[in-house]
């Protein structure tokens, strides 16, 4: 038995993986999962990569467990869409080794652009969801769904949220398995080749199993009955327990370690010892809903919201409106604590700020996409006008020139990173192109998938463990998809920049421009040199604020004695030298740091 450790969430679920003896781990980056998949690669004898998508990721586990090995997918909710088409097959055609599918979902949406609720997808694909509700339970859930993923033949979805994730808690490991049989291939197509035929005879098994699992809840350990007072009663999962428990240490729960299927037994069993009943779940009344068509009176959605995070000061206070709890209002952040407001911005030196500044130059209507470059929405830059998911830029742009007429068309620009158009703008790009759609795509290519933290793709040139692996060439996947002008541009090129954009938007057919400097927060001193500092010359500044127009941090306000207007100045901390601010001061007042 190893010594206790003090582990995140993410950090606990790879070392689970670890435990359960998991042969093969797939994953796209994706807050608030990305960490697992980086610390899982501490166990060598996991095969661990980043795929380009969610949906390879779950198929190249899928394959492992096919082949016999135990296989671990990892994503973020909105992650589970694109990886929906083969999950919805996988519930038919069950596993070989076992498979667990981890889900992060976002409640509060701190770096999401939706909160949908995975746990539908569970009820929705009807395979069983485990719900940890810390750190250690983490780890013991992600053992249990392997013994579960073989014991009922099923994929295991994991869930968790933002506060599991990357909070901390106590976690004692443990050993990792023996005694696993060796991967070997199997053939058997009536179960794994899902023609209609073979599926029809799959999916009364997959009800069957349903059936079997909520048998199982009713007697598993990780549902639990913790009575106390019997005038509340409770039902919650995960981090919302831990909130019900402090903001209500007197009421009785059931704790459900299993969100699907119900335990129905033991949800009649708890409600019949209970004067009054409670659902306290985060979004969706995905519970409640379950226990009222039980013929089970609860109150749930009624005093609870729908939207956003729980917490105990928000429980509490949900149910002093009811008389059931004395208030204790938790004061918004600015009320508690005089900080400035810190609104998101791209980094000092990042190569997007200049195409941003531009395109809100030439009066672009941009159709944006997910990544960091997505903060060219904020201001001073307001240069992007949508931005649904990953991929949609292109489609969205293809669409859009499709109803306009020919002067309006030219106003349309894509915007997408490396990542994102590997990830699923590749499609969209060969819709494009095939359909002649006229508009200006833009491939912001910062040699990494930036946003999550600076992982590899198969554009970078590296692997997940830094090794050395082929690169995409994305210029000449642009023209192999049918693409014929394709440029490649310094984005630190204020004038060449301007000029490209004007030419490509003018074009009567589709083009694609394609950035060429790295992100400056890139690892390896080797892929990023950073320039030589600037400085502001004062006695040349006038105070006329044209370097405030990029929004870049490194570029301070200050009040000035002999100019009320005040003066610019450059932090040569944050500094990279991109020099795009030199470029726009007409008084020759930025130059090279002496």
């Amino acid at each position: 038995m190893t010594n206790k450790e003090i582990l995140s969430g993410n950090e606990a679920f790879a070392r689970g993986a670890h435990e359960a003896g998991v042969r093969v781990a797939s994953a796209y980056p994706g807050t608030p999962s990305t960490e697992i998949l980086e610390n899982i690669v501490r166990y060598p004898e996991i095969d661990a990569s980043w795929a380009p998508n969610e949906k390879v990721a779950l198929e190249v586990a899928i394959g492992a467990s096919f082949g016999g090995g135990r296989a671990l997918a990892c994503m973020k909710h909105v992650g589970v869409n694109v990886a929906a088409d083969p999950l919805f097959t996988l519930s038919y055609t069950g596993v070989g080794g076992g498979l667990a599918l981890i889900v992060a979902d976002d409640p509060e949406m701190h770096s999401s652009q939706d909160e949908q609720d995975s746990r539908n997808y569970a009820r929705f694909a009807k395979v069983p969801m485990l719900e940890p509700a810390d750190s250690q339970e983490c780890l013991d859930f992600t053992r249990l769904a392997f013994e579960l993923s073989e014991q009922f033949d099923t994929p295991v979805m994991l869930r968790s949220c933002t506060r599991i994730s990357h909070g901390k808690s106590i976690v004692q490991p443990g050993e990792p398995v023996s005694g696993l049989p060796e991967p070997k291939l199997v053939k058997n197509p009536a179960k794994l080749v899902m023609l209609p035929g073979n599926a029809r005879v799959r999916h009364p098994l997959v009800e069957e199993r349903t059936v079997k699992l909520s048998q199982y809840g009713d007697t598993a350990a990780i549902n639990s009955m913790e009575l106390r007072s019997t005038e509340i009663g409770i039902i919650c999962a995960g981090v919302t327990w831990q909130y019900v428990r402090e903001a209500l240490p007197e009421a009785s729960t059931l704790k459900l370690g299993m969100v699907w299927p119900l335990p129905e037994k033991l949800i009649r069993d708890f409600a019949a010892k209970i004067k009054r009943l409670f659902v306290v779940e985060e979004l969706d009344p995905f519970i409640e809903e379950q226990v009222k068509a039980m013929g089970i009176a609860v109150t749930g959605k009624e005093i609870i919201s729908r939207c956003g995070e729980l917490s105990p000061g928000r429980i509490r206070e949900a149910f002093s409106k009811i008389g059931l709890a004395e208030a204790i209002h938790e004061l918004p952040l600015q009320q508690t604590m005089s900080l400035p407001p810190r609104p998101p911005n791209m980094c000092p030196g990042c190569p997007h700020r200049g195409v941003f500044y531009e395109l809100n130059r030439l009066k672009a209507y941009v159709t944006g996409d997910i990544g960091c470059y997505t903060l060219g929405f904020m201001p001073p830059l307001n240069a992007m006008d949508t931005c649904v998911c990953m991929g949609a830029s292109i489609s969205n742009a293809s669409g859009i020139v499709r109803v306009l007429p020919p002067e309006e068309q030219r106003k349309v620009v894509a915007v997408i990173g490396d990542s994102t158009f590997l990830h699923t703008g590749i499609n969209s790009l060969m819709e494009m192109a095939w359909n002649k759609s006229p508009a200006t795509v833009i491939i912001l290519d910062n040699r990494i998938t930036a946003m999550t933290g600076r992982q590899e793709n198969p554009a970078s040139g590296f692997t997940l463990n830094s090794d050395v692996a082929p690169e995409v060439n994305i210029p000449e996947l642009c023209r192999t998809l049918g693409i014929r002008y394709v440029q490649v541009l310094d984005p630190y090129d204020l004038e060449a920049t301007h000029a490209a954009l004007q030419e490509e938007m003018n074009r009567p057919e589709p083009s694609v421009l394609i950035t060429n400097r790295p992100c400056c927060l890139i690892k390896g001193a080797d892929r990023f040199e950073k320039g030589a500092v600037l400085e502001v010359d004062q006695g040349n500044c006038t105070g006329c604020k044209a370097c405030l127009r990029i929004g870049c941090p490194a570029i301070e306000w200050k009040p000035d004695s002999e100019n009320k207007k005040g003066k610019a100045f450059i932090d040569a901390n944050l500094c990279t030298g991109c020099t795009v601010c030199q470029q726009l001061c007409k008084f020759n007042a930025i130059g090279r740091k002496k």
